[in-house]
């Protein structure tokens, strides 16, 4: 089914759906996988945009990318096109791209600069805050401009984060709570003064969900990702149940350096859907790359010591980040359909890094092109298998695999708390 069918589903067969949707997820099985139709029909997958991405916070992109007044992004949340764009004050704004004519497009290329939102269909004229400026005499003397605004979508910025939520009453838990450490762990590194180096999208062949599991476990690091575990240590977190007392004593000796230069490290859980932690690399490595050295001359923000590991970001339900010394790495996942996924990867440096001269981009991106590519293979299979007609929910492991039921209780959660508060309105 397409997302145009999708979009012609009856009434009817969406309640069924949603009925569906909330007994498979009320009687599945704790710390099993998730019954076939979550991973693989297009049913669910509505329920999972709407119920998901169309009303939780989601990461977009990094603040530094757009550095100056006029620069924008877009993005594709499904069906919903968003337009994130900095006005003259310097403020993140985020907005449907969508004009308050007759609907087209306002901004079609991923990325720009403008000097105001002109819609190319009839030009009608936004400025940088979404307020309508022209839309020509042709709409009569009872026209009212004040009306016809762009729509905005709810915007958070935090630490160079840009989150988003379409929802018209985003969710509160813990989130501002979350924001506001990520601001701190995040002030090393001076995000404003970093610029994209380069970016890779990968299509993946796999439900959203299955991506987010092979990301929430490193079960599968030994035998599918030779280049990563150069440097990284496959342990989770700092609580991870397995790391041995070597992990633990490397963790302490890195940690000291780190509080001597005032770096934040602890680990940080907000619930089950964000987390910080900074992690040490394998003794002698100082960023992922093949061989576990710098991967730019230039340090980032303030930081001084190579060896600052990797801090890593995790926010549900799209993405999660590589901090280090001297660039960082964000990955942003996008669900297209029941059984595709898009992956974007952005590597960041110092603004004033030269390519070719402090950083080479192949040696930069490297690992993880590697990495990518492997675990979309691994996604791919993994769902080719979920098809089967042979397929029936598997455990989990409770200590390999702790991050994915994580991962699966959150989504179920969610899911069930969003389908309850839909039935009430």
């Amino acid at each position: 089914m397409s997302p145009i069918d999708l979009l012609n589903t009856t009434c009817s067969d969406l309640e069924q759906a949603k009925a569906k949707t909330t007994a498979l997820l009320t009687e599945r099985q704790a710390g099993y996988s998730l019954s076939q139709p979550l991973y693989n029909d297009p049913h669910m997958f509505r329920i999972d945009m709407e119920e998901v991405f169309e009303r939780e916070w989601l990461f977009m992109g990094m603040s530094s990318e757009i550095p100056k007044r006029g620069d924008y992004i877009t993005v594709e949340v499904g069906q919903n096109p968003v337009l994130i764009v900095r006005d003259a004050n310097g403020d993140i704004n985020a907005f449907h791209n969508t004009c308050r004519h007759r609907g087209s497009r306002l901004c079609s290329k991923e990325r720009g600069k403008v000097a105001n939102l002109v819609c190319p269909y009839h030009t009608w004229t936004y400025d940088l805050k979404g307020k309508l400026l022209f839309a020509g005499t042709e709409m009569g003397d009872g026209f009212d401009m004040k009306e016809h605004g762009l729509r905005s979508a709810h915007c958070r910025v935090a630490g160079g984060f840009i989150f988003v939520c379409l929802a018209k009453h985003p969710p509160e838990s813990d989130f501002d709570e979350f924001l506001a450490t990520l601001d701190e762990y995040m002030e090393p590194y001076d995000v404003d003064n970093t610029k994209l180096a380069v970016e890779s999208t990968l299509i993946e062949k796999a439900n959203w969900k299955l991506v987010l599991e092979n990301n929430r476990e490193c079960y599968h690091c030994e035998g599918s990702h030779p280049e990563l575990l150069n440097t990284l240590l496959e342990w989770d977190d700092t609580e991870d149940p397995r790391a041995p007392q070597d992990f633990l004593d490397h963790y302490a000796e890195q940690a000291a350096q780190w509080d001597a230069e005032n770096i934040p490290h602890k680990h940080k859980s907000f619930g089950l859907r964000n987390r910080i932690v900074r992690m040490p690399l394998k003794k002698g490595t100082s960023v992922m790359t093949m061989d576990g050295h710098s991967a730019c001359k230039k340090l980032l923000g303030r930081i001084k010591n190579h060896q600052l590991g990797s801090m890593r970001i995790l926010h549900l339900p799209n993405s999660w980040n590589h901090m280090q010394s001297d660039h960082f790495i964000v990955f942003r996942v996008l669900p297209i359909s029941a059984q595709e996924t898009m992956v974007t990867t952005k590597w960041f440096v110092h603004k004033d890094a030269v390519e070719g001269v402090d950083y080479d981009v192949d040696r930069l991106r490297h690992v993880w092109d590697a990495t990518n590519d492997q675990d979309r293979v691994l996604a791919e299979e993994n769902q080719r298998g979920i098809n089967s007609r042979a397929y029936t929910p598997g455990p989990y492991s409770t200590t390999y695999e702790f991050g994915v039921i994580n991962f699966v209780d959150w989504y179920s959660n969610s899911v069930l708390a969003n389908l309850a508060t839909s039935s009430l309105k």
